[in-house]
C-alpha cells in the first residue's frame, strides 16, 4: 500500500533521488562519467592529510575555513569578507540560489547544461527557467537577457558549460551584463575554468571588478583533484556573501578538505602541470575524433561531448560493452571525462566502432 503524506506537491515533477537499481562504484581508471582527475592525489596533498588531520577527526572544522580563505583572498585580491566556502560548488550554487530566490521568483538557466541547477532552483521553490543553447551549443546571452523580468532574481552562466564543454567569450559577458539591471545577480559557476585556455574567454574575476552583482564559483573537486573531499568557494562583494551565508550549511567543509586545499594551493606549479597533460589529451582525443567523422565542439574542460540525439543509446552501449564509463543523457549525447593516455586510447578505439554503428543507424533512420 502507498503512504500518502503531506509534502511539497511543487516538487512531485521531481525524480526520486534514490531511483533506480543499486549501481557498483565504479573507481577504476576507465570511470570517465564524472569529470575527475585522473590522476592520484599529489604526495604534499597526502601527507598533509595524514600528517594535520587525524589528531582533529573528533572535532568540528573551522566554520568558516580561515586558512582557505586567506589563501584564496590573496590569490585573487580580494577581502577575506568577498569569499565564502561550501561543500563543493555545488553547495555554493545552493546557497546562492535559496539566498535569493525563493516561490515565485525565477533563475534563467541555459539548457543543455549542469545538470544540478533544475533540482536546486526547485527545491528553493523558484521556477527554472531554461533558455536553449545556439545551434552550435553555446550560451545564449541575448535571449538570456531578454527573459529577465521583475520576477528574475539569479541568472547562471556555466563557463565552459557541462555537459557541451562550450565556453562564453568575454564579449558574450559583457553583453550580458550591460543588459541586465544593476540588481539581478549573476553567478559565473566556473568549475572548469584552470582546464578553459580559450584566450578569448569570459572571466568572471574581471566581470566582479567591474559589475557589483556578480558572483563567482570555483571548486577544488576537478583540476586540483579533491572531488572526494568536496571544497568550493564563491566569490563575491561582501554584502553578497554575507546572503549566501545564511543558507550555508554548518561545518559543511572539513577540516581534512580545508588542509588540502591549502596544500593544493602550495603545489600550485604541480598541479599546473597536470592540467596541462589534461589539455593536451583533450585536444589529441578531439583531433582523433574529429578524424573518425565526429561532430565534437571545442571544448575548455577536462571532457568532450559527442551529441547524439535518438542514436546515444546505441553509441553507449558500445562503450559499456568496451567497459569505460561515460556520462549518458538519453536522447540527447553522451560526456566523456578524459582519462590517462591509455583509457583515452580505448576511448578512441570504442569512438571508431560507435562510428559504424552510428552511420549505420543515420541512414537507416
Amino acid at each position: 500500500m502507498t503512504f500518502a503524506f503531506r509534502h511539497r506537491n511543487d516538487l512531485d515533477t521531481m525524480p526520486a533521488s534514490n531511483a533506480g537499481s543499486p549501481q557498483p562504484l565504479i573507481r577504476d581508471r576507465f570511470q570517465l562519467s564524472n569529470n575527475e582527475s585522473p590522476f592520484d592525489p599529489l604526495p604534499s596533498v597526502r601527507k598533509a592529510i595524514a600528517d594535520d588531520c587525524l589528531p582533529f577527526i573528533g572535532r568540528y572544522p573551522d566554520f568558516r575555513g580561515w586558512d582557505v580563505i586567506s589563501r584564496l583572498s590573496e590569490r585573487f585580491g580580494v577581502g577575506m569578507d568577498s569569499i565564502i566556502l561550501g561543500c563543493g560548488s555545488s553547495e555554493v550554487l545552493r546557497m546562492a540560489i535559496c539566498s535569493l530566490a525563493g516561490p515565485g521568483d525565477e533563475v534563467i538557466i541555459p539548457w543543455r547544461s549542469f545538470e544540478a541547477y533544475p533540482a536546486l532552483i526547485a527545491a528553493s521553490g523558484a521556477t527554472c527557467v531554461k533558455v536553449p543553447l545556439t545551434a552550435d551549443l553555446r550560451h545564449d546571452v541575448d535571449a538570456m537577457a531578454a527573459a529577465v523580468n521583475d520576477r528574475t532574481r539569479l541568472i547562471i552562466i556555466n563557463n565552459p558549460n557541462n555537459p557541451t564543454g562550450t565556453t562564453v567569450s568575454a564579449d558574450e559577458a559583457e553583453r550580458l551584463m550591460q543588459s541586465v539591471p544593476g540588481d539581478v545577480m549573476v553567478l559565473f559557476d566556473e568549475a572548469y575554468v584552470q582546464f578553459n585556455n580559450d584566450p578569448g574567454a569570459a572571466d568572471g574575476m574581471v566581470l566582479l571588478r567591474k559589475y557589483p552583482n556578480v558572483i563567482v564559483a570555483q571548486t577544488f573537486s576537478k583540476a586540483y583533484g579533491l572531488a572526494g573531499l568536496r571544497v568550493g568557494y564563491g566569490i563575491a562583494r561582501p554584502e553578497v556573501i554575507g546572503e549566501l551565508g545564511k543558507t550555508a550549511l554548518a561545518f559543511a567543509v572539513t577540516d581534512v578538505a580545508q588542509r588540502a586545499a591549502v596544500a593544493s594551493m602550495d603545489a600550485q606549479d604541480e598541479l599546473d602541470e597536470r592540467v596541462e597533460r589534461v589539455i593536451a589529451e583533450r585536444n589529441r582525443v578531439t583531433v582523433a575524433l574529429r578524424g573518425q567523422g565526429w561532430d565534437v565542439p571545442d571544448s575548455g574542460s577536462n571532457y568532450l561531448w559527442l551529441g547524439l540525439g535518438d542514436h546515444t543509446d546505441c553509441v553507449a552501449a558500445v562503450f559499456r560493452d568496451a567497459g569505460i564509463e561515460v556520462h549518458v543523457f538519453p536522447g540527447g549525447g553522451i560526456r566523456i571525462s578524459m582519462g590517462l593516455p591509455e583509457v583515452n586510447d580505448a576511448v578512441i578505439a570504442a569512438c571508431a566502432t560507435a562510428k559504424q554503428l552510428y552511420d549505420a543507424e543515420c541512414a537507416a533512420a
